[in-house]
């Protein structure tokens, strides 16, 4: 990653990655952090007058959280 820095050689701990300042982040975005299992990135199709994604079929009756990206 370009905004990756390294520890410190005395260090163990995970690296340390930039995030931008709030005055540069476009004010109609949020920032979300989740924990989880699995991610799957997909693009939603039409289905009538809704939409569409559709997940593998071990996921049926697990919790999920969408993100419009």
């Amino acid at each position: 990653m370009p905004n990756e820095k390294k520890p410190d050689p005395g260090n163990d701990s995970e690296p340390v990655v930039d995030t931008p300042d709030s005055q540069d982040m476009p004010s109609n975005k949020v920032k979300f952090e989740i924990y989880g299992e699995e991610m799957i990135e997909k693009r939603v199709k039409s289905s009538g007058n809704s939409g569409r994604v559709y997940l593998p079929p071990n996921w049926v009756g697990h919790k999920v959280k969408i993100i419009r990206i």
